[in-house]
């Protein structure tokens, strides 16, 4: 500790799982905002990650209030918010936006795989067959006729469900930038670099986990559809970290009263974090390296390793984010005369362990998701051998 700090201030009381309830919201916008890509915008490049993108999305939705619930003393409380309503409480908002949207993905998710799980249903004898049927209601007919319906409902839903992502993770920006008194948090541009910052955890999670698994299973990496995604990526992180630069800077052209604790806590507390490291190496390089892929014509397996390792550094610097924003603004004190200190530790239901297991449940959840209907289409899970191909496109059902 140093400096002035009120006897509440000494611990932090926001740790590592409210970094995580962030970071996990924001995989869900991001993900449903590239599946939207190909549904609404008809971007037919990115059509290989298209179903597996809404997938990632439903799969990172279930587990988005785990950190919360986590974070609880009790959380069989957490219900409340629904039970008792309050119209004007940030928090029960949520719960209300939160289950609108989960079922909103999870009606797309039935109508745009419907055809799969009606041949997993007639192929397979076993639970996971009676599984499926089960989740189309017993109801295993289709055509042409309902295929054109099912597609329809899809783009209108994926339609609805983008301002519904941009308002789920911008509320967890809204929370933070309407807190007053704390200076570090007090911006109404909060809720904006949220959700770019959100959009961009979410194409990197994408493409980091399609390229692993085509590595690991051996499949030809789709070219154009990594390239677009790079693309898009890009240009989200230019937006995000411009957004959030500039923000800092106009704080610090006004000089206003606040700005003398700021400045203490960027150059001081959070140099390392925030100045190295989310600005000079995860938001510096990925800009180069995906700037390099972008703009000139490289091989594939060159291109392929400098999206790929943007990818991964972006998904660090959107963490190194949340916790600036989460445990950065609660080192300031009150009086704006010191600061507390915060560690992490290893173990406990805040620890680092279990926040290691949360954020790896999810994928083991894609995995056996995989395991009941295939993820991605059929031509995408091809053998291969040598360099990556640039895959045509072929029609597949929604």
């Amino acid at each position: 500790m140093e400096g002035f700090i009120f006897p509440n201030e000494v611990h932090v009381i926001w740790s590592l799982m409210i970094v995580l309830y962030p970071y996990i919201t924001g995989l869900v916008a991001g993900a449903f905002v590239v599946s939207s890509l190909y549904h609404v915008f008809g971007v037919e490049e990115i059509r290989p990650m298209a179903r597996f993108s809404l997938a990632s999305a439903f799969v990172f939705l279930l587990f988005a209030t785990s950190p919360l619930l986590l974070h609880l003393g009790h959380p069989e409380r957490a219900f409340n918010i629904m039970l008792t309503s309050n119209m004007r409480s940030a928090m029960a908002g949520f719960g209300y936006i939160y289950t609108s949207y989960l079922i909103l993905v999870a009606v797309e998710i039935w109508f745009s795989m419907r055809e799969d799980f009606i041949a997993r249903a007639t192929s397979d004898r076993g639970i996971v067959g009676h599984f499926c049927k089960a989740i189309l209601f017993w109801d295993l007919y289709t055509d042409e006729k309902r295929r054109a319906f099912d597609h329809r409902i899809v783009t209108a839903l994926a339609a609805l469900g983008i301002p519904m992502a941009f308002v789920l993770h911008g509320y967890v920006g809204f929370l933070f930038g309407s807190l007053k008194a704390n200076p570090w948090w007090s911006t109404p541009l909060m809720c904006v670099i949220f959700i770019f910052s959100a959009i961009v955890s979410g194409i990197a999670v994408l493409i980091a986990t399609y390229m692993t698994v085509a590595t690991i299973r051996g499949w030809t990496i789709d070219q154009k559809c990594v390239r677009k995604m790079g693309q898009f990526l890009w240009a989200f992180m230019i937006f995000a970290v411009s957004l959030e630069g500039l923000e800092f800077l106009s704080v610090a052209y006004k000089q206003t009263a606040e700005w003398h604790i700021i400045s203490q806590l960027v150059f001081g507390k959070l140099f390392i974090s925030y100045v190295i490291l989310q600005y000079g190496v995860f938001s510096t390089i990925p800009f180069f390296l995906l700037g390099m892929s972008s703009l000139f014509k490289l091989k594939n397996w060159v291109s392929n390793v400098l999206i790929f390792t943007s990818s991964t550094m972006l998904l660090l610097q959107v963490i190194l984010m949340r916790w600036n924003v989460v445990i950065g603004g609660q080192l300031v004190s009150k009086s704006h005369l010191g600061f507390t200190e915060f560690v992490p530790t290893l173990w406990g239901h805040e620890g680092i362990a279990v926040a290691a297991a949360l954020l790896t449940a999810p994928f083991i959840v894609l995995f056996v998701f995989h395991q009941v209907v295939p993820l991605f289409p059929a031509d995408v899970m091809v053998r291969g051998k040598g360099e990556s191909a640039e895959l045509d496109p072929v029609p597949v059902t929604h």
